[in-house]
């Protein structure tokens, strides 16, 4: 464990002074432990690894302000606490905004329109243009603001607008077209 300490502040140290190569070996050393620590926030291998890209992003992106007052790794547990407390707080606003709009109700009494929905819109996502993917699983799946998606992207908030809009649609119609049901059996 020492030697993981040393090997760490190490590579954290050469990372902060802008040698890629050690932020990517310091990312690849630490991947496991933060995927097994979102599991234990998520509960879900997929939202666990969610949460873990989110991790590693933002633990990048703060890596010039760890001042080593902390092991390394206690400071980026802090950094999964807080990226899942973010993930559940989305969770719970986009839940309220459904059950507000009348939506959920539909769809979480027929847990098999759910389901199939839930495929239908995964089946249709390898049609979109790798960035239009990129926008709808930042801001629908993942429930990021259409402006917090464009920071993480580096990209206008207009631009991804249009992306998004051009996702939703095409996913609707294609779920449409070969479905035509779905509607009714949603609504």
């Amino acid at each position: 464990m020492a030697l993981e300490q040393e090997i760490t502040d190490e590579l954290v140290r050469s990372a902060q002074r802008g040698d890629a190569a050690a932020l990517s070996r310091l990312l690849g050393v630490v991947r496991p432990r933060v995927y097994r620590w979102a599991l234990v926030q998520t509960g879900s291998p997929d939202e666990a690894e969610d949460l873990t890209q989110e991790t590693l992003l933002r633990a990048t992106r703060g890596l010039g302000d760890f001042a080593f007052a902390a092991r390394f790794t206690t400071w980026l547990h802090a950094i999964v606490r807080r990226t899942a407390a973010d993930w559940r707080r989305t969770q719970r606003r986009r839940a309220t905004l459904l059950l507000e709009h009348g939506e959920a109700g539909a769809v979480a009494h027929q847990p098999e329109a759910r389901a199939l929905l839930t495929d239908l819109v995964g089946d249709s996502l390898g049609a979109l243009t790798g960035r239009q993917r990129e926008v709808f699983d930042l801001v629908d799946l993942q429930g990021y603001s259409p402006a917090e998606a464009a920071a993480v992207l580096g990209m206008n908030a207009t631009t991804v607008r249009v992306h998004l809009l051009r996702a939703r649609r095409h996913v609707r119609t294609t779920i449409l077209a070969m479905h035509p049901h779905i509607v009714e059996d949603v609504t």
